[in-house]
């Protein structure tokens, strides 16, 4: 263990009251200082010469590490060939009927080895690293058969990265081939008894080419059984007035949300499910936008992610997704800065140990080479040139290498 000191940043980013677990609207200070790292915890917020390493923070911008808290790692491949169909006009909808969509990463992650999926799922996650993610959430959801799920969970286990990760069990996330709604909800309950032991979390999709609000209702109950959280892929693209029936069933979050109504938005306000918006699969797929300017304003918890998988939002980037949530919610820097961070690590149950810099916390915490109005207005710009993760230095830019001293 070592001592770190960030010196002179002309912004840190701290929120008003320490302790909170998440927050409804962005009550965070953005002042100058320094943070000062002891071991694998921040310790203070003065400036130090006297750390075992040292980062002249001059200039920039010191906020906590980035928690996504929605991907699909690991998975097998790429769909560019289903983009240019989307581009060409074809649907979701259209392109999952004919084979495509959920159905051709199963075929690929079946198809793969699992050190293909690893180094695969590796690379992206030091990808992620490198634009400031410290923590991801990883899914199974691209089994589709018991077999295949039960690895998909294991080889999220198997993904080492400097980042922290969870594990979520989407088990229902498309109907296999062989199996109809009811039958493939049955395989999913036995399953559920092995899965606690993989996962922190259910998840299943609500969709008119998935699952329905019963089976969405039925989940929730084996979450609430076998002490799992919920989360529900919903509204993505039709209302299907599946938020109330979440909320009622102690959804730690519903992501998606596109075609979200008032009642769906009044429901998350008077709860503490999250809200997680994922702009990257709604500009890449030309989907509806999500109210989430609406959301914020109706005291909704919201959190932003990358939705990273291979289809429909092929992103690892969360400086990107807080560029699109700025430009199309209407959203400042700040909110999206809390989106994808406390919030997010809320959604995933780490809120106490991360996503905010607070004395006593993890010190995960990154570097901007500006200030954090920038990540937005230099879209597709990478700001991260510092990455600390566990008060280790992880990653440094080259060009900023010459600020770090021993």
């Amino acid at each position: 263990m070592s001592s770190l000191a960030i010196n002179g940043a002309a912004e840190v980013l701290r929120p008003r009251e320490d302790g909170l677990p998440y927050m409804r609207s962005a009550e965070f200070t953005v002042a100058p200082g320094s943070v000062l790292i002891d071991g694998d915890r921040i310790a203070g917020f003065e400036g130090s010469a006297d750390g075992d390493l040292t980062i002249d923070a001059a200039g920039c911008a010191v906020v906590p590490g980035f928690v996504d808290c929605h991907t699909h790692l690991p998975f097998a491949g790429w769909r560019e060939r289903e983009y240019a169909m989307k581009i060409a006009g074809e649907s979701y909808e259209a392109i999952a009927r004919a084979g495509g969509g959920i159905r051709s990463s199963a075929r690929a992650l079946a198809e793969a080895s699992d050190s293909d999926v690893l180094e695969q799922s590796f690379r992206l996650a030091w990808e992620m690293l490198r634009h400031g993610t410290t923590t991801f959430e990883c899914k199974s959801g691209y089994g589709l058969s018991v077999d295949g799920e039960l690895r998909a969970l294991r080889l999220a286990h198997a993904l080492t990265a400097p980042q922290t990760t969870t594990v979520t069990a989407l088990l229902a996330h498309a109907v296999p081939d062989g199996f109809d709604r009811a039958s493939w909800m049955e395989q999913v309950a036995a399953m559920v008894p092995t899965v606690r032991g993989l996962a922190s979390a259910l998840d299943i999709y609500v969709e008119s080419i998935a699952f329905s609000n019963d089976d969405l209702a039925a989940m929730g109950s084996l979450a609430h059984e076998y002490g799992l959280d919920l989360r529900a892929h919903v509204e993505q693209f039709n209302a299907n007035g599946s938020v109330p029936v979440a909320v009622a069933a102690g959804a730690r979050s519903v992501d998606h949300l596109a075609c979200v109504d008032a009642a769906g938005i009044d429901a998350l306000a008077g709860s503490e499910t999250a809200a997680v918006v994922l702009p990257g699969a709604e500009f890449l797929g030309d989907e509806r936008v999500a109210p989430a300017r609406e959301l914020l304003d109706a005291g909704a918890i919201c959190a932003l992610g990358t939705d990273l998988n291979p289809g429909t939002s092929p992103v690892a980037s969360l400086p990107v997704i807080i560029g699109l949530a700025v430009r199309r919610y209407r959203w400042s820097v700040v909110e999206a800065l809390l989106a994808c961070t406390l919030n997010a690590a809320w959604v995933l149950r780490l809120s106490d140990e991360l996503g905010s810099l607070e004395a006593g916390k993890r010190a995960d915490v990154l570097v901007l080479d500006g200030p954090v109005e920038r990540i937005a207005y230099r879209f597709g710009h990478n700001p991260v040139a510092a990455v600390i993760v566990g008060g280790a230095v992880v990653y440094v830019r080259a060009d900023f290498e010459e600020r770090v001293s021993r």
